[in-house]
């Protein structure tokens, strides 16, 4: 790295891929979450979910995502590959977020985590990805 773009100056971006059986499903269900999508990099075969200035979620149908691994995918009925976890403003925004989720056609796979700084509920989309949504007070964080 260049002394001018360090580990500490360079502002990271990530670009999670997850494979989804109906795409046109997917991109309607994350709408209702309140989701953007670019439509540059959106097309019949993949949809790039939009979650913030550096944070992208790629949907791919399952075809397409299969050309760029050789292993089976997994079934998030039965597998966890990973659990996806998001902040969230406050707690209220972890609450809105879960129940428009759920109302949205996902699932809540489990209770709420209360440990009184930090609030965390999940949802499963459309697919069975986990994403989980964390709420953490400022002060605790700083302490």
């Amino acid at each position: 790295m260049s002394q001018q773009q360090t580990p500490q100056t360079h502002q990271t971006m990530i670009f999670v891929n997850l494979p989804v059986k109906d795409l046109d499903a997917s991109k309607a269900f994350w709408k209702e979450l309140g989701y953007s999508f670019n439509a540059q990099f959106t097309d019949e075969t993949a949809a790039s979910l939009v979650i913030s200035d550096t944070i992208y979620a790629m949907l791919l149908t399952e075809a397409k995502f299969k050309e760029f691994t050789h292993k089976a995918l997994a079934d998030t009925a039965t597998t966890v590959q990973t659990l996806l976890c998001l902040s969230a403003a406050s707690r209220e925004a972890v609450d809105s977020l879960v129940d428009t989720a759920v109302r949205a056609g996902g699932t809540e796979p489990r209770a709420a985590m209360d440990h009184g700084f930090m609030y965390l509920r999940a949802f499963e989309d459309l697919d069975g990805h986990t994403w989980e949504i964390m709420w953490m007070d400022p002060a605790a964080v700083q302490g």
